[in-house]
């Protein structure tokens, strides 16, 4: 584990505990002092005052990386240098380029890397993604109210904003359902970072998303999707907590790092949301 963020502490350090095929072994951060309490908490037993300390360690296999966004790709790179496996908080990346650029040095190290996006773990969106015959119009939100200006997600240069944050879920699951884009229009509002974002995405074939993404509402979290034979719609797609999301999710990369197969989330498939991201940004600045 690199860093101690409150997702590791509150969802991830608990769903390795729980796995079947997985351990956590040592964690770093920056604030030691808060490292050391995070392993009292869970039962880690090696804690580093540096994040090579975890990656140089020979019992780590795997790496779980919940930095800031931009510290994604410099950690990444680091790790699959020395061998370890990776699972990497959404976004993958600041951008398509980066996340290519992670993807190839995976590769060529012969490691996996995966994109932590636990929603796709969970049966129910995925038994609802299965159900859909012919869907025509998907309609996906994810906002919640967020006022901390010296957190990172206010920080452009940490890759703060809305649409990163939880705009890449409702690019997600509008590719899942129809595939890859290929028209975007878009609009944001915001200071530094945006704190909405709203787009409509062109399918081939007709099909069409509108997708929207705040900083600024009450929590709000639907999917809604059109279809031949009527309207399905999921409450909740992002964040169903039982059975646990990030426990599956973690099982499945162990399975794949295990057994030597290909992970479930590619990186080429992170590649491609990071591409409709990147031009939802571009179009949403009027570039």
């Amino acid at each position: 584990m690199l860093g101690a963020a409150g997702i590791a502490d509150k969802f991830v350090m608990p769903a390795i505990a729980a796995s079947s095929n997985g351990r956590l072994v040592a964690i770093a951060s920056r604030d030691e002092k808060k490292a050391q309490g995070l392993a009292s908490r869970h039962g880690v037993p090696h804690v580093s005052a540096t994040y090579e300390g975890v990656i140089e360690d020979p019992e780590v296999d795997a790496v779980y990386i919940p930095l800031v966004n931009s510290l994604h790709k410099e950690w990444t790179l680091r790790a699959v240098a020395a061998g370890k496996h990776v699972i990497c908080e959404k976004p993958l990346a600041m951008n398509a380029v980066e996340a290519e650029e992670m993807g190839a040095a995976a590769v060529k190290a012969g490691v996996h890397l995966m994109e932590a996006f636990m929603y796709r773990f969970h049966p129910r969106p995925a038994d609802f993604v299965r159900s859909l015959r012919e869907p025509m119009f998907v309609h996906a939100t994810f906002g919640f109210s967020f006022d901390k200006p010296a957190n990172y997600r206010m920080k452009k240069e940490l890759g703060g904003g809305a649409l990163l944050d939880v705009g890449c879920y409702a690019v997600n699951v509008a590719r899942w359902i129809l595939g890859e884009p290929d028209g975007v229009a878009a609009w944001a509002r915001g200071g530094e970072v945006d704190m909405t974002v709203s787009a409509l995405l062109h399918f081939p074939g007709g099909a069409t998303a509108a997708l929207w993404a705040s900083f600024e509402s009450p929590e709000e979290q639907e999917l809604t999707v059109i279809t031949r034979d009527g309207r399905h719609r999921l409450e909740r797609p992002f964040s169903t907590m039982e059975p646990d999301p990030y426990r599956l999710m973690v099982e499945s990369f162990g399975q794949s790092v295990l057994g030597g197969q290909p992970a479930a989330i590619p990186v080429s498939e992170s590649v491609a949301n990071m591409k409709v991201l990147d031009w939802i940004a571009r179009e949403a600045a009027g570039i």
